[in-house]
Formats: C-alpha cells, structure tokens, sequence
C-alpha cells in the first residue's frame, strides 16, 4: 500500500461485497470516479456469490437513472436492447383513493414531467376551478393524456437521453444486473471475482482487513462496501450495527412477484407503472417488451399469505384469463426500515443491507444509485478522512430515508378506503410520522411551496408531492387566499394551452411498443 501524508495509509483498494443492481452500481460509480482503469486509478474488485439470485422485484425506476448512465458512458441503445427495456413517464394510482365500488374506480397519474411555472404557477388556479374538470395531472402536465394514450416520450430524431418528455425506464433486474457487469468489467476495469464469503476479518482497531472466500482465498482492501442484501454480512454480521425497524409507520412487510406474457405481440404496452391497491396493500403490473412483471406487495399482519396469493391471482385473470392459476409466485419477506449507521469505519453499506421500504415510487434503485454516486464523488483519499466523512455520510443518508418513509406514507394516511384494517390503520395518526403530520396541517392553509423542501438532497420534492397530495383529493383550503391571485383568465389561457400542447404532441409520437421496436432495430442517434 502507498503511503500518505503524516504516515496515513492511502485508499488504494476498495472491494464491493455482493453484486446484483446495488453492487453493480456501486461498483461502476467507483470506478468512473476513482479511474480504476487507469494505471493510478483505485482499483475496485466486487466479489459475488454465484448461487444468490437478483430478488427481482426493482423493475422500475425514476428520471434520474438517465443522469447515471449517461454519466457511467452508457449507450441507451445498448441498454434498452440487451435489459428488455421499456420507458416510464409516470406511476397510474388506481383506487387508492376509495375501494371500487360497483365498477366504478378512482385513479391519478404521478407523472415525471413538471408544472412550467415560468409565466404563471398553476396550483392555487386549478385549486380555484379555474381548470374545469381536468385532473390535476391532467392540468399541469401533458404526460397523462400521453400515458394513457399508450405513446412513448420520444422520437427516433431524439438523441440518447432526451425526449419530448421527462421519462425513466422499466427494467428486467436480473438482465440490468448482468449488462453493468460487462460495462464494468469490460469498460471500467473492475475485477470480478465469483466466489462465496465465509468470514470477515477486522484489524485491532476494529476496520475490516479482509473478507475470507471459499474458492479465492483471503481477500484485502482498504474500504468494503456491504451490498450482500438483507444478509448484511459486513455492516451487521461483522460491525454490528443495528437496524431501526419503521413497519410502525410502512406496514408491508412480503411481496408476492409473478411474470407473465403478454396475450398477443400487438398488445399495447403501458408507458407507466400500474399500482393498484388491494384490501391489505398494492399490486405492481410493469410491461416490458417481452413480458409483464407483476406482484402483490401486502402486510402479513392485515391479511395471510394464502389470501394474498389468491388476491393476486384474481388480478391476474382479468388480462390472462386461466393462465393466472399456473403463473409461478415467489413470496419474498421484506424487512421495512434502515440502519443505525450506513458508514462505520471502513466498511459503508449499499443497497438492501443498508435499507429497504416497499418498491413504491421505485425508491429502492432511487436511494441506491443516489448514495453510490455520493460515495464515489465524495471517496476519501486516506482513512483518516473517512471518520469525518461517514459522519457526513449517515447524516444525509438518514435524511434521505426519513423523506422517502414520510412520501410513501403519504399515499396512505390520504386515503379514503374503510374496507379493511390496513387502510383504516394506516390513517391513524399514531402511525404518520410528526414530520409529514405537520406538513399536511400547513398545506391545508396553503398549497405547498419550494420552501417546504429546502435540502438539496431530498429524494423527493414539490412536485412529487404536489401530484399525489391533489391526486389523492387533498384539500387545501384557497377561500381566505383568493385575493392573491388576480390571475383568472391567464389561468384558464394557461390550461387550455396545456391541453392544446398535449394533443399536438401526440400526435407527432409513435406508439410505446412501435418505439421500444425501432430502436431495437435501428438504435437513437449519440448525443
């Protein structure tokens, strides 16, 4: 190992733990960053199990997976080819409002693309009626009316990563996996070692020293980054931090995950994520170009497995009729919470060991990504750094996952429905956390504001909040606001032009499955 100043021993190794989407990532982030394929670069070797499969239910992502993997030197192209990509410009919300009742069925779009409010702010209009009957989605934004007009958010003039519209993909995991593999290895310069670890060395100062392997001896570095899953086999197993449970506050704890085909190839293929809500939680339906993958995400207090299954498989059969009895479900129990520390010493966890709530608003890829660039544009040069950089680390990292619980529960302490305990639960304050709590006492004065989302590094914000807040029927009482808003008729101007925009735009798209076709076939133009 190279020296640094004052005898500190420089970061000339950092060995990623465990692969999969988290450690893949991380992996290619590092070694962007730290230049692992150059001859003074910091090497990066990521060592994984061959027998321990993707968990495979984060197929879905947000706009700011484009950001990484342009930055990583990936080609869209070759991403959506090889990953059996399709493209997202929003999460369909269908009866979290209110169970259906007698065919009838409430729903709301969270769209990615935002409210312009270059000449105007449309909110407190739309919330004054100025909008007519239109959604607030549907108001502010042209990507409803694209959405469930099954077109895609971009045409083959569009180079790679820019569309008409905001948008982010639909992924087959395991495939994703796989493909940062090769563009790690291949591109990047990390090492990739299949084995499996059997032990966990720490040094008399407590650092780890090395991790032991079955089948590629003893293996050194300088910083390990845990991504080994729920099995935490460096951040819990060998440091011993603990884990803070929040399924107080996120009551699902099990996902039962299902593929299944599409009944014809002219099918269309929706260009958003569906999440239906269930009597004891939600079900995901994602369409990727070659198949479906849905799943039924539940509380095993509020309902039994038994029940569960048979929750999903009724869903099913509305699209594939009896094939949705010999659909395969695999169940997978999820532990809903996040670490003590997520960096101690010189061991930092990513992905699953660090935390996990349920896959709504594909958060799991969204935090994970967003902390492995983190770490990899913040790297310590020597160890004595790391100390006061963890500090900093697990600061915004608890931040990060204290938002993300308070965003989550919002779609749930808003809704209506009384047909089971789980939704009745959900409303209780006891279980919304204080800070949500009193956001919704100052946003039913007023409409929310940037200022309500100071930190630049909140995962998520106004808009995010604005769409489900209005989706989901939130009140927010204007009359005592009237007077500060003069701007009617520009309003109305504003969301007629909204519409008029939305129209031509479709009109000059192809449809979501003709895209993901084309571009298979002749590839989008490099930026």
């Amino acid at each position: 190992m190279q020296e640094g100043g004052g005898g500190e021993k420089s970061i000339r190794h950092v060995l990623v733990v465990g692969g999969g989407t988290a450690g893949w990532l991380t992996a290619c982030h590092l070694a962007r960053a730290l230049k692992t394929n150059t001859p003074d670069g910091v090497k990066v070797t990521l060592v994984e199990s061959a027998n321990i499969p993707t968990i495979g239910v984060g197929e879905g992502t947000v706009p700011a997976i484009r950001a990484s993997l342009e930055h990583l030197g990936i080609r869209e192209t070759d991403f959506v080819r090889d990953c059996d990509v399709t493209f997202k410009q929003s999460i369909k919300f269908v009866d979290w409002l209110h169970a259906p009742d007698a065919g009838q069925s409430h729903a709301y779009h969270h769209v990615f693309d935002y409210p312009d409010r270059r000449t105007l702010d449309p909110i407190p209009y739309w919330l004054m009626g100025q909008a007519a009957n239109a959604s607030f989605a549907g108001a502010v934004s042209v990507q409803e009316y694209l959405c469930e007009a099954n077109l895609g958010p971009k045409v083959m003039t569009h180079t790679e990563y820019d569309g008409a519209v905001n948008y982010a993909y639909h992924l087959d995991a395991a495939r994703f996996a796989a493909f940062l593999t090769r563009h790690a290895t291949e591109k990047l310069g990390v090492v990739h070692k299949l084995t499996n670890v059997t032990d966990v060395k720490l040094s008399g100062d407590g650092d780890i020293s090395a991790v032991v392997t079955d089948s590629e001896g003893t293996l050194e570095a300088d910083l390990f980054v845990d991504c080994t899953g729920f099995a935490s086999l460096l951040i819990e197993k060998a440091m011993g931090v603990g884990f803070i449970p929040k399924d107080d506050v996120l009551f699902v704890d099990h996902a039962l995950a299902a593929q299944v085909p599409y009944m014809s190839d002219s099918e269309p293929i929706p260009c958003h994520t569906l999440a239906t809500a269930r009597e004891a939680g939600w079900i995901w339906d994602i369409g990727l170009s070659a198949r479906r993958g849905t799943g039924y995400v539940y509380s095993s207090r509020h309902t039994d497995h038994d029940r569960a299954e048979e929750v999903l498989r009724n869903y099913l059969r509305a699209s594939v009729g009896d094939m949705a009895d010999k659909v395969d479900c695999r169940r997978i129990p999820m532990r809903i919470g996040y670490r003590e520390k997520y960096w101690v010493k010189n061991c930092v966890a990513i992905g699953l060991s660090q935390g996990f709530v349920e896959p709504l608003e594909a958060t799991g890829i969204l935090i994970y990504d967003a902390t492995a660039r983190m770490l990899a544009e913040q790297f310590p040069a020597h160890r004595r750094a790391m100390d006061r950089l963890a500090k900093r680390f697990n600061a915004r990292v608890r931040n990060a996952w204290d938002r993300v619980i308070d965003f989550i529960k919002l779609h749930y302490c808003l809704s209506q429905r009384d047909d089971s305990a789980f939704w009745r639960d959900n409303r209780d304050e006891a279980s919304i956390p204080r800070s949500l709590l009193e956001n919704l006492a100052v946003w039913r004065d007023q409409p929310p504001s940037s200022y309500d989302f100071a930190s630049r590094l909140d995962v998520f914000n106004l808009d995010n909040y604005l769409y489900v807040l209005y989706g989901m029927g939130f009140e927010t009482n204007m009359a005592p606001l009237i007077s500060r808003y003069q701007e009617a008729a520009a309003s109305q101007e504003y969301f007629s032009r909204m519409r008029s925009h939305a129209e031509h735009l479709a009109s000059g798209l192809l449809s979501h499955r003709e895209l993901i076709a084309r571009i298979k076939q002749y590839g989008l133009q490099r930026v």
